[in-house]
């Protein structure tokens, strides 16, 4: 029996140039086990762990890693987990939210937006960043309109040290506007939540790219017995022709194996 692996089925992020895998993984659980939304407890793997993991990710054609300033260790420990491995990962990570003391703090500033893009870059042993994300406090309209973080990535984009920037909102008007002038916005889009289904639609049309977290609601999704909620999930999500990929964040091997080999048979029609 083949392994089922996502090799073939990379896909543009937009217009960005960039080819992604249609799921990515999702690195919360290797930073930061404080105030996250999960329905089970769990432990923050060790190196050994944290590497094999990366490794299976890759050999089952995953290419995008999702982090951020707000995971407490992850990016910090992403650095020497993928050193030599530049070329075959696509890093999407943050700016806007810090995570420090068991809390959340803000800050859109031009000052500060550059100085966590810089930090990004050496806490993850590289040149360049494929993707930059405003991580909204979910006032979505009021950071596009009134902060300055929106230009200072476009900046920081002509300057070479992002490829792409984006939003990661909670509103469908900030979704929207996010676009206009940045290349991606990630929504939540999942069996119990659907209401930024706008965002998709206006990015298909417009060739921008849309990331989704929450695929799995995460972790919460319930159905009707026998429904296997991971396909099911899945299923919803690749009908859709504006969705690039799909974050989800394990630390689990099987279940990230279950969750490629369904991806896998949703997107061949299987």
């Amino acid at each position: 029996m083949t392994i089922a692996t996502l090799h073939d089925l990379h896909r543009p992020l937009g217009s960005t140039g960039l080819t992604v895998s249609p799921l990515g993984l999702g690195t919360v659980k290797i930073g930061r086990d404080q105030g996250v939304k999960y329905p089970n407890g769990f432990q923050i793997p060790g190196d050994d762990e944290a590497r094999m993991l990366l490794r299976q990710a890759r050999e089952l054609g995953i290419n995008l890693i999702d982090t951020a300033p707000a995971y407490g260790r992850s990016e910090e420990r992403l650095g020497p987990l993928l050193r030599g491995q530049r070329k075959d990962w696509v890093i999407v990570s943050k700016v806007g939210e810090e995570f420090a003391d068991g809390l959340s703090r803000h800050d859109f500033s031009a000052a500060h937006t550059r100085m966590s893009v810089e930090r990004s870059l050496q806490r993850l042993e590289t040149d360049f960043i494929d993707l930059i994300l405003v991580h909204s406090d979910g006032n979505d309209l009021a950071i596009l309109e009134h902060e300055e973080v929106y230009a200072t990535l476009a900046a920081l984009k002509a300057e070479g040290k992002i490829r792409g920037f984006g939003f990661s909102g909670k509103t469908v008007e900030g979704g929207l506007k996010a676009l206009e002038q940045g290349d991606c916005a990630m929504v939540t889009y999942n069996l119990n939540e659907q209401n930024e289904k706008a965002v998709i639609d206006y990015a298909a049309a417009r060739g921008k790219a849309i990331l989704v977290k929450k695929a799995l609601a995460s972790g919460h999704v319930c159905l009707s017995p026998g429904v296997d909620p991971v396909r099911a999930s899945f299923e919803l999500l690749f009908t859709q022709p504006g969705v690039a990929s799909a974050i989800v964040g394990t630390i689990n091997p099987l279940h990230l194996a279950h969750n490629v080999a369904t991806a896998a048979q949703v997107l061949r029609g299987h």
